[in-house]
């Protein structure tokens, strides 16, 4: 079961769309506008969007790279565009699948099975075993989960993605194609798509691109993430730092008061061994 985003303008398709895919035990949420749809990926997670190129209010191409700008979840465009540089216009834009219509809803289960088969198992990498510790920020490449000072991070699959890659080099700077080509598996892309992933991870750490803490960008460089001034990376390995342990030493032996200076004296009168008068 999955949760699906259909985004479709004429009521008969859509109503058909849902009823097929609600039938399959699919959670389906519906809209006819790309607003809406921008509106509903920000507000709900969904498994894959089913997107139609001809919407009323945006066309379906511009539709798709603000989705790209906000959410990494698997599109599938359906439409009845079949023009063979518009299919591969689409899918260098982000799409990861086109269906063209009509379609059976065989052939739309089967597209959407391949889709989410491959979004579950993402790249085949192998993930690091040991937690990265970056000032207050932790990340655990095995758990996927990622903390800020002891709290928490509710990220998305690709800003954790991000997150974790930029971790994993701590103080480089990683240009971005690089970023395009490992966390987005795209040999080349639209940096706007980094710009705001940025922008959200940014959010979520408690800093803006004017205010940097961790995320720092190199205009025409790249991007790189170091610790705060005030927090000093932790390798997990390390026991916390401090100032060398200082032995205590002996004090010195104090020398006995010494006499007031003066005529020496015998034994007064009346102390052990004073000779009594005669």
């Amino acid at each position: 079961m999955a949760s699906v985003l259909v985004v479709e303008d004429d009521q008969f398709v859509r109503s058909a769309l849902i009823r097929h895919l609600t039938d399959a035990a699919h959670t389906v949420r519906s809209v006819g506008t790309a607003l809406e749809a921008l509106r509903e990926v920000a507000h709900f997670r969904f498994d894959v969007v089913i997107l139609d190129l001809g919407l009323p209010d945006l066309d379906g191409s511009e539709a798709l790279k603000m989705l790209r700008g906000i959410t990494d979840v698997p599109v599938i465009v359906a439409t009845a565009r079949d023009d063979e540089a518009e299919v591969v216009r689409l899918l260098n834009a982000g799409a990861d699948d086109y269906l063209t219509k009509p379609f059976s809803v065989e052939h739309l289960s089967a597209r959407m099975a391949a889709v989410l088969r491959r979004a579950r198992s993402g790249p085949a990498e192998a993930a690091p075993s040991t937690v990265i510790r970056v000032g207050g920020l932790t990340v655990d490449p095995l758990r996927r989960q990622a903390e800020l000072d002891g709290a928490r991070l509710d990220l998305t699959r690709r800003e954790f993605d991000l997150l974790a890659f930029l971790a994993g080099r701590p103080g480089v700077v990683v240009p971005r194609r690089e970023l395009l080509a490992e966390v987005w598996q795209q040999s080349y892309g639209d940096d706007q798509t980094i710009d705001v992933h940025l922008s959200w991870l940014r959010r979520k750490l408690g800093e803006t691109a004017a205010r940097p803490r961790y995320l720092h960008t190199l205009r025409g460089v790249g991007v790189k993430l170091e610790p705060p001034a005030d927090q000093p990376p932790v390798s997990p390995a390390q026991a916390p730092t401090g100032p060398p342990a200082v032995l205590p030493t002996a004090r010195p032996a104090q020398a006995p008061p010494e006499r007031p200076a003066g005529p020496a004296a015998g034994p007064s009168a009346g102390s052990p061994g004073a000779e009594p008068p005669r």
